[in-house]
């Protein structure tokens, strides 16, 4: 393998190989709803799973499990010719680790969905549930009461219990949307046109 393809790809099986760790030791270690209380009530590890997308999103049902599973496989595919291609072709390195941890958080998560459930007998293969482990509710309060619609509510900042895979597919999507002028820029050379030129006498 050529050095160019090491470190995105090592990249990536190290996030990997982290993700299920962490998710395998949370299982095995933890009962479901249990909380670890690592930075008192604004880090813990909360043991949940989750049928669907990132942060605890769903798509209904079996059949949209399903079909979650089979679009993950699809677009981890893609991801992964993606990656090739922008190594190949020699893009911004800062690029490619980016999509690399996209890369990455796909795989972790498509594990859980496709595999867990056949590995920890609870569900038919690809439709596993996702394991998720971090909380950081850092504030927490209520809404003053005069406020529309949510007056007088409960809030939590920031809500959603989330794994590795997720931090991994979040950072670099928002890395690449904030770098995209750097990630993409390139120089566009003038041609030449006697049409437009001044020529002095």
């Amino acid at each position: 393998m050529k050095a160019a393809y090491t470190k995105p790809f090592l990249t990536a099986a190290f996030i990997i190989l982290l993700d299920q760790v962490i998710k395998i030791w949370v299982k095995t270690h933890m009962q479901l709803g249990e909380e670890i209380r690592l930075l008192g009530n604004r880090g813990m590890l909360h043991y949940t799973e989750n049928n669907g997308m990132a942060f605890g999103m769903e798509l209904g049902g079996d059949l949209g499990k399903l079909v979650l599973t089979l679009f993950r496989i699809v677009a981890v595919c893609g991801i992964g010719y993606g990656l090739v291609h922008l190594i190949k072709h020699k893009y911004h390195r800062g690029l490619t680790m980016m999509v690399a941890l996209i890369l990455a958080g796909a795989v972790g998560n498509i594990i859980d969905s496709a595999f867990y459930g056949v590995i920890y007998n609870y569900a038919p293969l690809f439709h596993g549930r996702v394991v998720d482990m971090f909380y950081f509710p850092l504030l927490s309060g209520h809404f003053p009461a005069w406020m529309p619609i949510w007056g007088g509510e409960e809030y939590i900042f920031f809500r959603p219990v989330f794994n590795l895979a997720d931090s991994a597919i979040s950072v670099g999507v928002i890395m690449i949307l904030l770098n995209q002028k750097h990630y993409f820029k390139h120089e566009v050379v003038e041609e030449s046109n006697p049409n437009n030129e001044m020529v002095e006498e």
